[in-house]
């Protein structure tokens, strides 16, 4: 590993480019925002909330540190208004969140990664569970993945009851209203002809791990395929042959969730 070049991805990291284009022309923006408006009047431009927003997050300011942020910009540009706690908070809570947004701007199809993953919302003491057999409940996160970029392309919540076949179509039909899709790569858990039917019929490639007892007499022509080939090559041999080990991209985004 090279230190020195690790040494600079740190320090970059620290960098807050500011956009000038936002301190501009927020006399005027401001005016225009409270023209008619009735109650408190804005303080703030809308132009610079989305900074604003970014250095709280990225930085992990809270609202009064992020207060005297915008003191120390009024010292730079003197007839920029400073925020306070209650304004920040509820502009940068009011902020329209679209994570999808950038992925229409792209017509290149990708490959995506889906699994679940289980978060626990309740937690019985051991004596009850033991006493009236009280199951512990948990929500499912299920995610697809852009196997190149690690991006969490969609996300769909389910009760611990619910399979991942079952959410599956759901799944795929919101990443396909963000973005083309070219292959699937999925666990066992998706081991399903009714998998491989779905995905045919929107013309994505699958690339599903067969269960260790998966049966090539049976079930829809491309798992067959899929169980020839693990009993032909191996599973180390089609791994590399179907490029499954991709399927850790979405591994790594819930290591990092």
């Amino acid at each position: 590993m090279d230190g020195k070049k690790t040494d600079e991805r740190l320090i970059r990291r620290g960098e807050l480019i500011l956009d000038p284009t936002t301190l501009k022309n927020h006399v005027k923006e401001l005016e225009t925002m409270n023209k008619g408006r009735i109650g408190r009047p804005y303080t703030l431009p809308n132009g610079i909330i989305p900074l604003l927003t970014a250095i709280r997050y990225l930085y992990g300011i809270p609202y009064r540190q992020l207060e005297g942020f915008t003191k120390a910009l009024h010292t730079l540009v003197p007839d920029m208004p400073t925020g306070d706690y209650s304004s920040l908070r509820k502009r940068i809570l009011g902020q329209p969140i679209d994570p999808y947004r950038h992925l229409a701007e792209s017509s290149e199809p990708i490959t995506i990664a889906v699994d679940s993953t289980g978060i626990n919302v309740h937690k019985a003491g051991g004596w009850v569970e033991r006493k009236h057999g009280k199951k512990k409940r948990y929500v499912k996160l299920h995610f697809a993945v852009n196997t190149v970029t690690h991006e969490v392309v969609a996300m769909e919540v389910s009760t611990d009851d619910v399979h991942d076949v079952r959410v599956l179509p759901g799944l795929v039909e919101e990443v396909e209203g963000n973005v083309r899709v070219a292959r699937l790569l999925g666990d066992g858990a998706y081991d399903s002809s009714r998998v491989y039917s779905l995905l045919e019929d929107l013309g994505i490639g699958v690339v599903v791990k067969p269960r260790g007892n998966g049966r090539s007499d049976r079930g829809h022509p491309g798992r067959r395929r899929a169980v020839e080939l693990v009993r032909s090559l191996g599973y180390e041999g089609w791994a590399k042959l179907t490029g499954y080990g991709r399927r850790w991209a979405v591994e790594a985004v819930y290591s990092a969730f």
